[in-house]
């Protein structure tokens, strides 16, 4: 049984661990929950849920990443 699954992020394919959740995927890419926006198939997920939600093969997942500055 393999034990990663392909999704797509921001529009490329990545293969991540079998039953991460979007806070693990989130930490693996090293962002801060408290800084993205996570949209999951289309729908976003409110940061109180990332830890909740699991990906799936084939999920399209798009990261909105916020930086400061003036």
């Amino acid at each position: 049984m393999n034990d990663m699954v392909d999704v797509t992020v921001n529009g490329e394919v990545r293969a991540v661990a079998r039953g991460a959740t979007l806070l693990e995927l989130l930490e693996s890419l090293a962002l801060d929950p408290r800084a993205v926006v996570v949209e999951h198939n289309r729908t976003i997920v409110r940061r109180p849920r990332l830890a909740a939600v699991t990906v799936a093969p084939g999920d399209a997942i798009e990261l909105v990443h916020f930086v400061g500055g003036g």
